[in-house]
């Protein structure tokens, strides 16, 4: 699938504030699952300079530098045009040794994983995820892709979705004890039950085709689980299934605070009003 996604990001001050370097998490990356083909960003007020920084965990960023001078608006827009090309979200074969649950990485591998495997200042796993892996794992008899796809189902099935637009995940113990959350929420309890059950996960920000008929669009968020010999495989709770082409993919990490579209500060603490607005166009498969 071929897709145009415009995206507005504005603030709006209540008096003149000097913008201090910032971060945009907003350019789409480009993997095995989609391509970039264009992409064009416009800021007001224009940086002083702007660099694209590959982060650590491999996702292209920006960075902003401004000019000291006070400003009463920032203003963000981008344009891109990306292709999508996994039709297929099971297209890969598990590597022998890992075809059963708990996974045992290798110590090289795992090493590589750890910050997927427990992300340093997570809270610890609830109970309640505990069960919840445990229960599946053992519906499925230990096979790793059933029990994804287990998971990925159930929370959908027993979970009801609520519009959260501000705010940290919940912790998955959370979001599981009320049955109930936003799709950030649902993300954060897939990837610590997929953790549970020793499965690499990360968070996942981007697009998602949806409903074209609906004006008010969000950034989505799903969750990413390590799969050997298949690498990093979508799945997105809150619709009950494996990604394939009808995602748009930002950025990802094991924190979900580094997914953020935008991060930075300015030169005072001054309250400012948010302005979203996102258009997800279809241009052909």
């Amino acid at each position: 699938m071929r897709y145009r996604i415009r995206h507005l990001t504005g603030y709006h001050y209540q008096q003149p504030v000097a913008l201090r370097p910032h971060t945009l998490r907003l350019r789409p990356r480009s993997d095995g699952a989609q391509q970039l083909r264009h992409f064009t960003l416009e800021v007001t007020p224009a940086p002083t300079q702007q660099t694209a920084i590959a982060d650590a965990d491999g996702n292209s960023t920006l960075g902003l530098w401004f000019a000291p001078d006070p400003v009463e608006r920032f203003e963000i827009v981008t344009t891109a045009e990306v292709e999508t090309c996994r039709t297929n979200p099971f297209d890969y074969l598990i590597e022998p040794w890992a075809t059963t649950l708990p996974i045992d990485y290798p110590t090289t591998l795992g090493t590589s994983l750890a910050p997927y495997l427990t992300a340093a200042g997570a809270p610890a796993l609830g109970p309640g995820v505990i069960d919840l892996a445990q229960m599946l794992a053992h519906r499925v008899e230990g096979n790793l892709s059933l029990f994804l796809t287990a998971l990925v189902g159930h929370i959908y099935e027993t979970c009801e979705y609520i519009n959260r637009p501000t705010g940290n995940p919940w912790p998955g113990g959370i979001t599981w004890g009320k049955k109930l959350g936003s799709c950030r929420d649902f993300a954060v309890l897939f990837m610590e039950a997929c953790r549970a059950m020793g499965i690499a996960a990360r968070f996942v920000s981007g697009y998602e085709e949806g409903d074209s008929s609906l004006r008010d669009r969000d950034l989505h968020a799903w969750a990413e689980a390590y799969v050997p010999g298949g690498g990093w495989r979508a799945f997105d709770p809150t619709h009950g299934l494996a990604v394939s082409d009808r995602h748009i993919a930002l950025v990802a990490s094991p924190f979900p605070a580094q997914t953020l579209p935008v991060s930075g500060t300015t030169g005072s603490r001054v309250e400012s009003r948010l302005e979203t607005e996102i258009s997800v166009e279809v241009l052909g498969e």
